[in-house]
């Protein structure tokens, strides 16, 4: 695992196939397939950067940051 900063994702890959695609894996499984203008334009957006927001907002892997208020709303309580 990474030890980057508390609450940033981490530990994303991805890799493109010979037909265009673009697998996205999250500690070696995996977690999507882009395909057709979705892994153009995912490719485009990576370039040469590090991409693990990107990848987990693709997987639905990532934290929003409101669970503590969440879980604080009146609904939530017991």
């Amino acid at each position: 695992m990474d030890d980057g900063p508390v609450g940033r994702p981490s530990d994303f890959e991805w890799a493109r196939r010979g037909d265009g695609s673009v697998v996205i894996t999250h500690r070696g499984r995996a977690a999507t397939v882009l395909r057709g203008a979705r892994a153009r334009e995912f490719v485009e957006s990576v370039g040469e950067g590090d991409g693990q927001e990107l990848m987990a907002r693709l997987t639905g892997n990532y934290r929003r940051g409101n669970e503590r208020t969440a879980r604080q709303h009146p609904r939530n309580q017991r």
